[in-house]
C-alpha cells in the first residue's frame, strides 16, 4: 500500500479525516422536480417487495425498484442536456472514474436564500468568496450551499402560479465558474439550476453551460453547512448505466476531523 493511501487510512481510522453524507434517504416521499404538462415527467422512487424471508423467498428479502435516473440526490452527466449530447464520454458508463473523485468548494449563500426565494449566486458573490478563501482551483467541485436541503415537501418545490421558485445562479456566474476549469457544480435543490431558469438566456443556464462544456451536476444535496469553504474532497459515484443520463448516487465527503 502507498504511503499516500495508508496515511488516508489511517485519517480515517484515528478521526483526523471525517466523512459527511451529502445525500438524502430516497423514499417515495422525496420531491423530483414537475414539468409542464405537455411534457414527460421524472418518476418518484418506488420500491416494491420481492420476498421477506417467506414462500416468495425463504432465506432472502429484497424489492424492486421503480425511478427516474434524476431521482432524489443525484448526478447529471453532460448528455442529459441538449448542449451536450455531442460530448465525448458524455454518459456515466463513459465518464472516467477518476473524475468522480475530486476536491470540493462551498460557496455559502444561505443568508440571501432566507430573504429571497429567488436568490440568485452571481459573478460579484464568487468574486467575494475567492477575495476570502483564494481562487476556485480547476478542476474541483464548486457546491452551492442555500440550507434548501433543511425544507421538505411542498416547501422544497416551492411551486406556484408561475413554475417553482427556489434560488440558483445566474448565466454569468456559470460563465465565470467555467472560466476557473471546474469539474462541476451542485445545489441543495431539486435542480442546478434556479426554480425560474427558464427566463435566463440561455435558459436553464446551468444546465445549458455546464454540459456543453462537458462538465456535471448535482443536486438534492443536504448538510453543506457542515464542509468548510475549501479543503474538502467529494466522493460522487453514479451507477454505471449503458447510455445514462444521471443516476442516483450517495455522495460522501471528506473533511478535516479531531483525532481520536
Amino acid at each position: 500500500m502507498s504511503d499516500v493511501i495508508t496515511t488516508l487510512a489511517e485519517a480515517l481510522a484515528s478521526g483526523a479525516a471525517k466523512v459527511v453524507d451529502l445525500t438524502h434517504r430516497l423514499d417515495p416521499d422525496f420531491p423530483v422536480i414537475v414539468l409542464p404538462p405537455e411534457f414527460g415527467q421524472c418518476a418518484r422512487f418506488r420500491m416494491e417487495e420481492v420476498s421477506a424471508y417467506d414462500h416468495r423467498g425463504p432465506a432472502w428479502k429484497w424489492h424492486n425498484l421503480t425511478l427516474n435516473e434524476h431521482t432524489g440526490t443525484h448526478f447529471d452527466a453532460p448528455i442529459h442536456w441538449v448542449s451536450g449530447k455531442d460530448v465525448a464520454h458524455g454518459a456515466v458508463d463513459e465518464i472516467p472514474p477518476e473524475a468522480f473523485i475530486g476536491p470540493v468548494v462551498v460557496i455559502d449563500c444561505s443568508a440571501g436564500t432566507t430573504q429571497n426565494d429567488d436568490f440568485e449566486l452571481t459573478p460579484e458573490i464568487i468574486r467575494d468568496w475567492e477575495a476570502q478563501n483564494g481562487p476556485i482551483p480547476a478542476d474541483a467541485w464548486v457546491l452551492m450551499r442555500t440550507d434548501w436541503s433543511k425544507r421538505s415537501g411542498a416547501d422544497y418545490l416551492n411551486m406556484r402560479e408561475d413554475g417553482a421558485h427556489s434560488p440558483g445562479p445566474t448565466p454569468a456566474s456559470i460563465e465565470l465558474l467555467l472560466e476557473r476549469g471546474i469539474r462541476g457544480f451542485g445545489t441543495e435543490t431539486v435542480g442546478t439550476d434556479a426554480g425560474q431558469g427558464m427566463h435566463y438566456d440561455p435558459p436553464f443556464p446551468a444546465h445549458y453551460l455546464l454540459h456543453g462544456a462537458g462538465k456535471y451536476g448535482l443536486q438534492c444535496l443536504c448538510n453543506l453547512d457542515q464542509l468548510p469553504p475549501t479543503g474538502a474532497m467529494l466522493i460522487a459515484p453514479p451507477l454505471k448505466i449503458k447510455g445514462g443520463t444521471g443516476s442516483p448516487l450517495r455522495v460522501l465527503a471528506l473533511i478535516p476531523g479531531e483525532r481520536r
